[in-house]
Formats: structure tokens, sequence, C-alpha cells
């Protein structure tokens, strides 16, 4: 018996059980509190069926081991099937064993119907006694634990679709400012025509472009790419193109402009962030292209001819050197040509195998469609770009097509 008790992982490696002893006999109520405290055992007494209830109500235990049989009826078990119908309305109520002397098979059948786990005869054997409550008591508390483990798991589940919900809403409604920041058309110039697409990996992202009429006779082309992607890129992303927007005119060259941009970007970024831009100034009357590349993806101009060049003078990314000098240089543009403005989410987008698009696909396919209108060679590179990579998006992509009617 002692060595029950010494050896029970209960009393070792759990705080000491709680148990309720009721029972109407005081001699009884003595032996059971000695037995037990000897065992490791907290020991709380009731005397009366309405001790019982007042105590459960009360504290927690991990056991109530109850008599039958109290003082108004002492033979039939009748006070105490009743006080176990009134336990069973309590919340959380733990594993309820009963002793009785008058023990029938009737009584037994009927305490088991009420919810008893188990059931011990006066006078009682100390050790079978022990190994009952012990028994028990260790599947309570595994139930128990079990029970606590699934409400933590619930409620960490909820909090992390609390999380996910909220961010959606945030992305959401980041997506709609950084969507505001964008052409919501793309304006009307005589003699030239612009289709162009921002399709961002994550709902937000770090691409941007810009399609700005200044006046009847100039007009802004701009695209960039802040590297990294999400709601921090597409925060700064949204901050340039608020730059743009106000500092656009038709007076500084565009080697001024990013100059500016570069100096204003300076003090906002992190360590690990930068800002590639190709920012034009379109000339309408004369088809005069003034630009500069600042450290962006150079877009691919296609003659008539079929021949082709990069745009690719200009300088560094942006926001890195505190004096950052930038050149620009000027083109002619002519009937039939086509300028395909891009992202590195479009060239480095990768097949379900590994393989980039690559600037080359995208150059083939510009020249070899060069006499489509804007809008339908626009078309037929997303088309082919999204068969490519299976319409899964790793990064930002962004394409603008001008077309010279």
């Amino acid at each position: 018996m002692n060595s029950l008790a010494q050896n029970s992982p209960l009393v070792a490696n759990f705080a000491p059980p709680r148990v309720l002893v009721a029972d109407d006999q005081p001699d009884v109520i003595e032996a059971l509190r000695l037995l037990l405290k000897a065992h490791g055992y907290q020991v709380v007494t009731a005397t009366s069926p309405a001790a019982v209830l007042d105590a459960v109500r009360r504290d927690p235990f991990d056991l109530l081991l109850i008599d039958l049989n109290y003082a108004r009826d002492t033979t039939s078990g009748r006070e105490g099937l009743d006080l176990l119908a009134q336990l069973q309305q309590t919340a959380n109520l733990p594993p309820v064993v009963v002793m009785t002397g008058w023990a029938t098979v009737a009584l037994a059948v009927e305490a088991m119907h009420r919810g008893i786990v188990d059931f011990v005869e006066k006078p009682w054997d100390n050790e079978r006694l022990l190994e009952t409550l012990h028994a028990q008591i260790a599947r309570h508390r595994a139930r128990r634990e079990e029970a606590d483990r699934a409400a933590a798991l619930e409620s960490h589940t909820r909090e992390i679709e609390t999380e996910l919900r909220n961010r959606a809403l945030e992305i959401e409604e980041a997506h709609s400012v950084q969507r505001g920041f964008l052409p919501r058309e793309i304006p009307q110039i005589p003699g030239f025509a612009i289709a162009a697409a921002w399709l961002p990996a994550r709902g937000v992202g770090g691409d941007s472009f810009d399609v700005l009429k200044l006046d009847d006779a100039s007009v802004v082309l701009s695209v960039s790419d802040v590297a990294g992607k999400g709601v921090p890129a597409a925060l700064l992303m949204s901050n340039l193109q608020a730059m743009v927007r106000g500092l656009s005119s038709p007076r500084p060259r565009p080697r001024d402009f990013c100059a500016e941009i570069s100096r204003a970007l300076r003090g906002s970024l992190a360590t690990d962030r930068f800002v590639t831009c190709f920012y034009a100034l379109l000339d309408v009357p004369s088809r005069r292209l003034t630009y500069t590349n600042a450290g962006h993806n150079p877009p691919l101009l296609v003659r008539a001819d079929g021949s082709w060049s990069r745009l690719d003078v200009g300088g560094s990314v942006l926001g890195i050197d505190a004096v950052s000098a930038f050149t620009d240089e000027e083109v002619t543009l002519a009937p039939g040509d086509r300028l395909l403005l891009f992202t590195d989410g479009v060239t480095e987008s990768t097949s379900p195998a590994g393989e980039e698009f690559s600037e080359s696909r995208l150059l083939s396919l510009a020249v070899e469609h060069r006499a489509l209108p804007a809008k339908a060679l626009h078309q037929r590179v997303l088309d082919a770009l999204l068969a490519f990579n299976g319409e899964h998006f790793e990064d930002d992509m962004t394409l603008i097509v001008l077309a010279v009617e």
C-alpha cells in the first residue's frame, strides 16, 4: 500500500489530488481523511447532501467519494441517488465513486445510471480503495488535459482565423488604396494607342506604372519596381506614385526628375530596399520620347521593319546614393513602332518546370506580332505569359504597350 503511493505518477507529477469525502458518520469520515491524507490527497469533508452540493459548486475537485445512505434513510440509498441526480446538473462534474454498507444489485445499477464511475462496499479494503481512486483520478485528469488542449487548440485556431481575416481585410484595403494611385483610364493621345496591365502577386505589390497626360502635347510614361513584395513594398510604391503625380511637368528633363525622386527616397528607404524606374516624356506632335532608365528593365522598342533596341540609358537605381547623376536619351518614334515597358515579374516569371519566360521570349512575341494594335499585342503577350507560368504569380507583373499609329 505504501509502495502504491510512493511510486504513483499521479502524486509525483501532478498537484495533490483534491477529493471530497461525504458521509454522515464522523468516524468513517475521519478514517477516510487520515487514509487519503497519508497518501498525498487533499481532503474536504461533507456530512449531508446539501453540504456536498455547496462544496461542489464552490470549489473544484478531482473526485467525489460519497456515501449513498444518510441519516434520514440509512438503508435504501434514496438520499444518495437523489444527490447523484442533482450532481448531474453540475458543470464539469468530476468522477463520482459511491460507498454503501447496504449494496444491492438494483441499487448499484441505478447508481451507475446516474453517472457514478465505481462502487465501493463498506467496510472497504484500503489498498483496493486507493487503487480505485488513483485510477479514476488519473483518467479524469487525462480527459481534462485533453479537453484543455482541445480548447487551447480551438482558441488558437480562432485567433489565427481572426488574424488571417484581419490581414485579408488590410490587404484588400491596401490594394484599393494602391489601385487608386494607378491610372483609372488610359488617356487618349492622337497618333498613339496604349494598353496597360498591373498584376500584383499578393493582392498588393511593389510594381507601379503611370500614363499621365500633362497637356495636349506632353505625356509621361513611367514604370517602377520596388525591391520586395507585399504591403511594405506597396506602401513605398504608393509614396513613389504620389511623387510622380506631384512632380511631373513638361519642363524638367527626365534625368532631373529621377535625380529629385532619388534624393527624396534616400531618407525613407530601408537598407535592403531600392527602386528601379523608367521615366519618359513623350512630345506628341514630334513623336520624340525623352527618357531616363534608373536601373529598370530596359523597355523594348520594336520598329515597323522588325529591328529593335533597348532603352537602357540612364543611371543607377533610385534612393541609394546621396547624390545620383542621371543621363537621358531622346528617340524619335515612327508609325508602326511598338514600345513595350515591363517589370522583371514578366521576364522572370517561371514555368512549372522552373524555366524563365525571359526577355528573348518577350522580344520574339513583340517582333512577330508587331503589326497588331496596342490592345491586341498586349493581350497576346499576357496570354502567352499566363499559359507559360500556369497563371502562377511569384512576383508582381506590369506590362505597357505603346503603339505608334
